[in-house]
């Protein structure tokens, strides 16, 4: 239950007797600050006008209106122009109550919408990086959060796995590579690709010195630069299905697929569909004839096919070139029209990064001006870039934070950290590996999570990976503690589980805080949901973990004399456990039942 809303409601109900013309937009109910008394506080400026009256006054009269009403209210006080109501136990305890009968407390009704989320997006010329472990995270938890808030999602991957970066992987092979496969290196498919990859950008960049030594113009220089003609060349044979070329094509993109698929297991994320862009260009290519039909694009003397945006506020965008090939933007404009028409979906969200704010505007522009309504429902969720102590990363030079080895240096780190705090001590070995994944993987996913997607962010593995403060290990190993007294509880046969408690029952203000914070899941992950953000799960975790720590420090559980405290402090302790476990969930985060 969202406690404002229901106040607010309540609220309004109770004043029309006396404010006949209240309106929702005027009853504002927030938390009351911890340094005043109360629970929730009703603003009362909006309604001083009405009640003639000075804000104080005013808060006095509906201080007194809603309490001669509202029989779950117990009293309140006025602090200027702020009316603080504090809510009877029994309140609170039929709240709690109500989070005990529902099951799925927190998750939407099915909605019927059909949403569409792609996310990874690679290019087959390279294995993944901390940039794409961002996006892969991000996209992953949105899917989870939207379909908690009842949407049918369908989670794709497009794989960029065609066009002139790809051919430089496949030509600096050609050139330098011997013959070598994944088997006679030992190395991932996708690795191996990848060191081609920056062998590429190493030779392009010596015979551009070797002609601008020459006398030539660089700009000049970068175009005519053999080797970079050659990867011209070989993309214009791929198009023409050269056997040679799309045999060896083949053969590559089948070693990073392999590769990519093994980090994507360890990295905890799949996908409904995989597109390949290999396929979708060709519908693109399609598509621009139909543009070019309606007059919506146009062709140059040279041959290629442009779009005028300049009314628009923006420019004119190439969508295929003199010699025939396409673009991002032509198969982004296929692989559209075909998911539509697969699915159907009221909204097709891209979850890439904010240095394609401009591409994902021109490609929902185009498609509406084509006339294809569902463009309406394009979204392109851009996120900031992630960053390193070091500065920023660049691909084509070999110097980025392979996925890979940081996904292994994070599970290694937590199973140190772990050892030497003793808290994995007398496990066994399968356990202590599987646990030190669990943390991993958690440290390193709420580490990304936990930072608004549309602000750049500096990964700090060490940071992340702490046991204190607000980080992944500190929620899991909240949970883990709380499982840990609950497996205890049940050895001893105590019988606390999915009860309801007695609206008789004292509740000290810990345990209103935690019933407080346990209610607004729902609202977070709405709120989640609304704003596209798993941040807001993550911090509203960290709430709920640091909230239910200060109450376990401050009272007894097992060895709790009273039986009734005692089993009521257990099933709120399992209530949090449940919620943390849905709340990591969202995010793709595992908790471990012991540490």
């Amino acid at each position: 239950m969202n406690i404002e809303q229901f106040l607010q409601s309540e609220i309004i109900n109770c004043l029309k007797e006396n404010l006949s013309e209240i309106t929702e937009q005027q009853i504002q109910i927030q938390k009351t600050r911890k340094e005043f008394d109360g629970d929730y506080t009703l603003v009362v400026f909006p309604l001083v006008k009405m009640l003639r009256t000075s804000p104080e006054k005013a808060a006095e009269q509906l201080g007194e209106i809603i309490c001669g009403k509202l029989d779950y209210v117990e009293k309140f006080n006025v602090v200027k122009g702020f009316l603080n109501l504090k809510l009877r136990t029994e309140f609170w305890v039929s709240c709690f109550n109500a989070l005990q009968s529902d099951a799925n407390f927190g998750f939407a009704p099915a909605n019927g919408n059909n949403v569409m989320i792609e996310y990874s997006s690679p290019n087959t010329n390279k294995p993944l990086h901390l940039g794409h472990i961002r996006n892969n995270l991000l996209g992953y938890s949105v899917s989870k959060i939207t379909a908690a808030n009842g949407n049918n999602v369908i989670k794709v991957n497009l794989v960029n796995d065609r066009g002139i970066h790809i051919c430089k992987s496949m030509i600096a092979w050609q050139k330098f590579g011997n013959g070598e496969t994944p088997e006679s290196t030992g190395m991932k498919g996708d690795h191996l690709v990848g060191k081609y990859y920056v062998a590429f950008d190493k030779a392009y960049k010596a015979e551009i010195k070797v002609l601008v030594d020459g006398g030539m113009e660089e700009d000049l220089a970068k175009k005519e630069a053999p080797i970079m003609k050659e990867a011209s060349e070989m993309l214009v044979k791929w198009e023409a299905k050269d056997l040679e070329v799309y045999s060896l094509w083949e053969t590559m993109n089948a070693w990073v697929y392999k590769g990519f698929d093994a980090t994507y297991k360890a990295m905890g994320v799949d996908f409904d569909k995989v597109y390949y862009e290999s396929n979708t260009y060709l519908l693109g290519k399609k598509l621009v004839e139909i543009g070019l039909s309606k007059n919506v694009l146009y062709k140059r003397e040279d041959g290629s096919v442009w779009i005028d945006l300049v009314e628009d506020g923006l420019d004119e965008k190439l969508l295929l070139r003199a010699d025939g090939t396409s673009v991002y933007m032509t198969q982004d404009l296929g692989t559209a029209l075909e998911r539509y028409e697969e699915y159907q979906m009221s909204s097709m969200m891209y979850v890439v990064g904010n240095e394609q704010n401009y591409h994902f505007q021109v490609l929902k522009l185009i498609m509406k001006k084509m006339g294809y309504d569902f463009s309406d429902g394009i979204y392109h969720l851009s996120y900031g870039m992630v960053e390193l102590p070091e500065g920023k990363m660049k691909s084509r030079e070999g110097t980025v934070v392979d996925a890979d080895e940081l996904i292994a240096e994070m599970i290694s780190t937590a199973k140190e950290m772990s050892l030497e705090l003793g808290k994995l001590s007398g496990f066994p070995q399968e356990e202590v590996d599987n646990i030190a994944r669990i943390v991993g993987l958690g440290a390193l996913k709420y580490f990304i999570l936990k930072v608004d997607p549309r602000k750049n962010m500096l990964f700090d593995p060490k940071e992340s990976i702490d046991f204190n403060g607000n980080t992944g290990p500190f929620i899991q190993y909240t949970y883990a503690r709380i499982r840990s007294v609950l497996r205890k509880a049940a050895e001893q046969k105590l019988d606390y589980s999915n009860q309801s408690l007695d609206l008789s029952i004292d509740l000290n203000d810990s345990e209103v805080d935690l019933i407080t914070l346990l209610n607004e899941f729902e609202s977070a992950v709405t709120s989640a949901g609304e704003n596209n953000s798993p941040a807001v799960i993550a911090n509203y975790c960290f709430s709920l973990a640091k909230e239910f720590n200060s109450y376990y420090h401050d009272y007894t559980f097992l060895k709790e004399a009273c039986a009734i405290q005692r089993n009521k402090r257990l099933a709120i302790a399992e209530k949090v456990s449940i919620v943390i476990k849905s709340g990591l969930g969202l995010m793709g985060i595992e908790v471990p039942e012991r540490m």
